[in-house]
């Protein structure tokens, strides 16, 4: 191609420039990614084939270009190519205007990222509207004349997609311009025409008209068009009083209520989006007088989204509960008490809706953000956070800290219980910094120790939130949180200085901080009830150190027979505590099985019958009774194996209850049993005397102990007459006889 030439080198570029744009739509995809790849890489090609002044005509226009092309193309191969382009061009040519500073702000690795690249220097409508609201306030007049009306008439194009784009864009270009008029004190109108004020306001008719809300692509519409709703309301658009506002607030309020229609993917953001343009609208356009809301207004909103906390929708719900959280405090005002009660109701957990844990988990974040909204005010319980009510909102989110629901996408209760404690936290600073004696020493033991249980449990991310609220609660200082038990103590195990350091998601680096609060009376009982459900889960990490942690504190306490005989009673209020509570017990019977394995209550094996050993026994028995559950089962029979080396009858009985398992219902169960009482008696040599052991490890070794149980019966009658143990009566019950 011979570019010598004027007319052919205009040609050339004009057909470059092009390709660095060229898009065609193809069904529901794009295509044109390998064409601006290639245009590019042409734009590189022209950096290394001419000279300086041959294309110099050319520059502007070209570099332009390929600033566009890094920044804003949506495939990160074209951004970067573009990039490299530009760099190539700068470095060869040098006439590049402002080459080195664009370089330093856009280089290669800077425009792939997506959201740094439409941002700094982008889901792609998005954020490509988001970089035009900072361009806006770069080029004020040219957005408002020149941008601002071609994105109008964008918003009702038939393509999906761009009239999205262009409703997101025409948001977030007027908020833009209203906060440039809001610096010199002037309304938005003073950017924006009437056309273009009518024209955004007819935007959510037009929509409705033509029935764009509904369907898949209704999704994309309302989330939309609650962005503009937010951003329009912020910018203070003279629409008071206007057939619109009722509009917007159908389309929240339909929205809310369908969001279980909405595909799970995005209805976490079209609930926030809704939310915030509810909290916008309000604080807006349902302000009467100063401090005062329209009366009939707030009936019908507050009577309408109570009315919704009891849809039997969970989704709506969820919706309805953020809504009354999002409401400005004028709105709430008279009406708290009734708003409250009916977010409690929603974070109670009932029978019919066990598995509503999401709808808990937003009353909870609702009731934490009316806090925050209406503050703190001595006396005033319908207006405000006081004496009157604050017991009442610490008991319910107190309650949801013991929300261990599962379904079949797991703990769900885990969002339930992190949203407690952030909760938990906000509404205890809030109290701490205007009336800290509104906090009671009972209820800030309460808090921390069901925050310092949560952050001894399993889950690693979970964990670090709950150390996170622990430490920040601690190490609070404006005032201080009152009535922390041991504070004196906590500050020196966990000093201000190590909290940035410590990596409380990490086990290793946790498991063994969190146990130094057994130490402490107040927060033992807690702590060993998360280590306990920690040891006995599934991750290796979490089992290895969360029991490492454990057997060094009880090393620590073996010569020191008070302490240990504390923590074996915390140990067996726990057992007593979660009997037949399968979350606990199970782990619970594991972590036995451990701490007797390694010998840590050996202190108790010098005496018969030890009142630990005695309540241990009459416990495990309770909890295998009848029981069907396959891990349970065999964690009781090693705990059984364990108790034999404790003398007396504590011995005998936990022989008989194994006795009792050889002949259980499920195979597996009594070859399992067979296997280990032969390793603990080769154990522990003197359960039985020498001169039986080798017929009683013979009987259990050659037995088929998954034969038929009458085969089997005979056999487990001999041992018994051999250990000296009665022989079990056969009883119609299932598992054992």
């Amino acid at each position: 191609m011979a570019v010598t030439q004027k007319d052919s080198s205009v040609g050339v570029v004009a057909v470059i420039l092009k390709a660095l744009t060229y898009d065609e739509k193809r069904g529901a995809c794009s295509v044109g990614t390998n064409v601006r790849d290639a245009a590019c890489y042409v734009c590189w090609a022209f950096a290394r084939a001419y000279e300086p002044q041959e294309l110099k005509p050319f520059v502007t226009a070209i570099s332009s270009a390929l600033v566009i092309a890094a920044v804003f193309d949506r495939d990160i191969n074209c951004r970067r190519a573009a990039s490299a382009a530009f760099q190539e061009n700068v470095g060869r040519q040098g006439t590049f205007p402002h080459g080195i500073d664009i370089l330093t702000t856009a280089d290669y690795f800077a425009v792939g990222n997506r959201s740094n690249c439409f941002l700094v220097i982008r889901v792609i409508r998005e954020l490509a509207a988001r970089a035009l609201h900072n361009l806006a306030q770069q080029a004020p007049e040219f957005s408002a004349t020149q941008v601002f009306p071609r994105l109008l008439s964008m918003t009702l194009s038939p393509d999906l997609h761009m009239r999205h784009g262009s409703i997101l864009a025409c948001a977030e270009v007027a908020y833009a311009l209203y906060k440039l008029a809001a610096q010199e004190n002037r309304p938005v109108t003073d950017h924006l025409d009437e056309q273009a004020v009518q024209g955004l306001k007819q935007i959510h008719q037009q929509l409705y008209d033509r029935q764009l809300y509904r369907g898949l692509g209704g999704q994309l519409m309302r989330q939309a068009v609650c962005v503009l709703i937010e951003k329009l309301s912020l910018s203070k658009m003279p629409f008071r009083g206007d057939t619109v506002i009722d509009g917007w607030q159908w389309l929240i309020n339909d929205t809310l209520r369908h969001l279980h229609l909405i595909s799970s993917h995005s209805r976490q953001q079209m609930k926030d989006a809704a939310v915030s343009a509810l909290a916008a609208l309000c604080s807006e356009y349902y302000m009467k007088e100063p401090g005062e809301a329209d009366p009939a207004i707030q009936e019908e909103l507050i009577t309408q989204y109570l009315a919704e906390l009891r849809n039997p929708e969970e989704m709506t719900r969820c919706g309805f509960s953020l809504a009354l959280g999002a409401l400005p405090g004028f709105l709430l005002k008279g009406r708290l008490q009734q708003v409250l009660t009916g977010l409690r109701a929603v974070t109670h957990t009932s029978p019919e809706d066990v598995s509503f844990a999401e709808s808990r988990r937003d009353g909870l974040k609702a009731i934490a953000r009316i806090c925050q909204t209406v503050g703190v005010k001595a006396g005033a319980p319908d207006e405000a956070v006081c004496g009157e009510n604050v017991s009442q909102i610490y008991c319910a989110l107190l309650g949801c800290m013991d929300d261990y629901t599962t379904d079949s996408r797991g703990d769900v209760g885990t969002w339930v219980r992190k949203a407690a404690m952030t909760s938990l936290m906000d509404l205890t600073l809030l109290l701490a910094r205007s009336q800290p004696e509104l906090i009671e020493a009972h209820t800030c033991e309460r808090i921390m120790c069901c925050v310092a249980q949560q952050a001894s449990e399993k889950i690693d991310r979970f964990r670090a939130h709950a150390a996170s609220v622990f430490l920040t609660l601690l190490h609070f200082d404006s005032p201080p949180i009152p009535h922390v038990p041991h504070r004196g103590e906590l500050e020196k195990l966990f000093p201000r200085s190590d909290v940035a350091s410590v990596n409380w998601s990490a086990p290793s680096q946790a498991f063994p901080r969190i146990t130094q609060l057994l130490g402490l009376p107040t927060y033992r009982y807690h702590v060993l009830l998360g280590l306990v459900v920690s040891l006995g889960g599934l991750t290796e990490s979490t089992i290895r150190h969360s029991t490492q942690s454990l057997f060094e504190y009880m090393k620590g306490i073996q010569s020191d027979p008070q302490a240990l005989g504390s923590f074996s009673g915390t140990l067996l209020q726990i057992f007593e505590d979660n009997l037949l509570n399968e979350r606990v017990s199970v782990p619970l019977l594991k972590t036995l099985d451990h701490v007797l394995t390694h010998g840590c209550f050996d202190i108790f094996t010098t005496e018969e019958d030890h009142p630990f050993a005695v309540k241990l026994l009459a416990l495990c028995k309770k909890e295998i009774k009848n029981s069907k559950d396959i891990q349970k089962l065999l964690s009781g029979i090693a705990v059984f194996c364990e108790m034999v080396q404790f003398p007396g009858d504590v011995r005998r009985q936990a022989l008989l209850q194994l006795c009792l398992l050889l002949c259980h219902r499920f195979p597996l169960i009594r070859k399992t049993t067979a296997s280990q009482v032969y390793e603990t008696l080769l154990t522990y040599s003197d359960v039985v005397g020498a001169d039986v052991l080798d017929e009683v490890v013979t009987v259990l070794s050659d037995t088929a102990w998954d034969a038929e149980l009458a085969v089997v019966r005979e056999q487990r009658n001999r041992l018994c007459d051999l250990l000296g143990v009665p022989r079990p009566q056969l009883v119609p019950q299932p598992g054992a006889c």
